[in-house]
């Protein structure tokens, strides 16, 4: 018989590498702060008629994805190709397509769940793991509808805490501009980037190569000054030459009427996820550089229109952290009674697992624990005997 030789043994990996980069370990309190995060915004959508749905992590991959190109990818046992949710608007179209055919319509969603992507991004964090939660509103359009998200979006920061902005755009009146100066093919497509990153050394670069008259340069750079608060609209409103900007000025003007609150205006961003077809927004909160919630006006395959928003749980939570109350007081119960009267005065209660009195007393002081319950009393940990 051979020698049985000894398993094979993986060089173990040091605790600094002991988890893929750009994930991370949740530790409490963090996950209970987040949890009611996520529980205080499920109640307010739940509220708004928006119902909770949940869609698989893992679905089948697709070129025309928004996100194809930073998926996960896998192969299963038969031979196909998966890839892990990289965002959850095309999910959720996935599944209204097929499982609300005929509605009815407006038909209201809102999830919540963990995204994963394979290139780290400063605009998500450097994360490749993450936490999101948002709303889906199906089947209608028009500046109602958009203003109804945009009035929930308020109310969703409102609800946690959240002081912040929301700062409304249209990619679409940038393209319609450039249409409307006649521009076309790479000179267009270039232009975008040059509006939307509000560099004004591009345009001019751009406008050069391209052979642009200087009337056109100086609306490109008109459309990177396009920021802030109704008087964008106004100015928004001159520069608009053909039918599909001045309809997309007009869809804004209702808009503004329509909403109760304070709206600022980007209107020379144009770079969004492709699917976006009418109007979008963000929320900044004061401290963060990166949006805590996003979103916007869609078309899913088949024509039917869409509207949404997702708030970043981490980024969130950032946010929020100052304006959580405090968790509530943890007791060590001696007894089942004393564990049921903490628990019914709001306590948290962790019952003891010994009678060892002085082991009790040490696992309190790393925990932190100041007091116990036997019975109906709380005393000082200190003092028993």
């Amino acid at each position: 018989m051979p020698p049985v030789s000894s398993p094979a043994r993986l060089p173990s990996a040091p605790p600094s590498a002991s988890i893929p980069e750009g994930t991370r370990d949740v530790l409490p309190p963090e996950w209970e702060q987040r949890e009611a995060l996520r529980v205080r915004l499920s109640g307010l959508f739940g509220s708004w008629g928006y119902r909770g749905v949940e869609v698989p992590a893992l679905e089948y991959a697709d070129a025309r994805h928004p996100q194809d190109a930073r998926a996960f990818k896998l192969i299963d046992s038969g031979g196909q190709v998966l890839a892990l949710r990289s965002e959850f608007t095309t999910a959720i179209g996935r599944m209204v397509r097929s499982r609300f055919v005929a509605g009815p319509f407006p038909l209201r969603l809102h999830y919540s769940g963990r995204l994963w992507l394979r290139a780290l991004t400063s605009e998500l964090g450097r994360l490749r793991e993450f936490g999101q939660t948002g709303v889906e509103l199906i089947g209608i359009e028009g500046a109602r509808a958009d203003a109804e998200l945009l009035h929930l979006a308020a109310a969703a920061l409102k609800t946690v805490g959240v002081s912040a902005e929301l700062e409304v755009g249209f990619p679409g009146f940038v393209d319609a501009v450039l249409e409307d100066a006649a521009l076309h093919g790479p000179a267009r497509e270039a232009l975008h980037g040059a509006v939307d990153r509000k560099s004004g050394a591009d345009i001019d670069l751009l406008s050069s190569q391209h052979g642009l008259s200087g009337e056109v340069t100086r609306t490109l750079h008109a459309l990177t000054d396009l920021y802030g608060g109704p008087e964008v609209l106004d100015a928004a409103s001159k520069m608009a030459q053909g039918t599909r900007a001045r309809a997309a000025v007009a869809h804004l003007q209702e808009v503004s009427a329509l909403y109760d609150g304070t709206l600022l205006y980007d209107l020379g961003a144009s770079r969004r996820y492709d699917y976006y077809t009418g109007l979008t927004f963000r929320a900044y909160a004061a401290g963060l550089n990166q949006p805590v919630l996003g979103g916007g006006r869609y078309t899913l395959d088949g024509g039917l229109p869409g509207a949404g928003f997702a708030v970043g749980l981490e980024r969130l939570l950032r946010a929020a952290a100052p304006q959580l109350p405090p968790q509530p007081e943890v007791v060590l119960a001696l007894d089942a009674a004393g564990a049921e009267a903490a628990r019914d005065a709001g306590l948290c209660a962790e019952l003891a697992w010994t009678d060892d009195l002085d082991g009790l007393r040490r696992y309190s002081a790393e925990r932190g624990i100041r007091r116990w319950a036997r019975d109906s009393e709380l005393f000082d940990a200190e003092v028993q005997s």
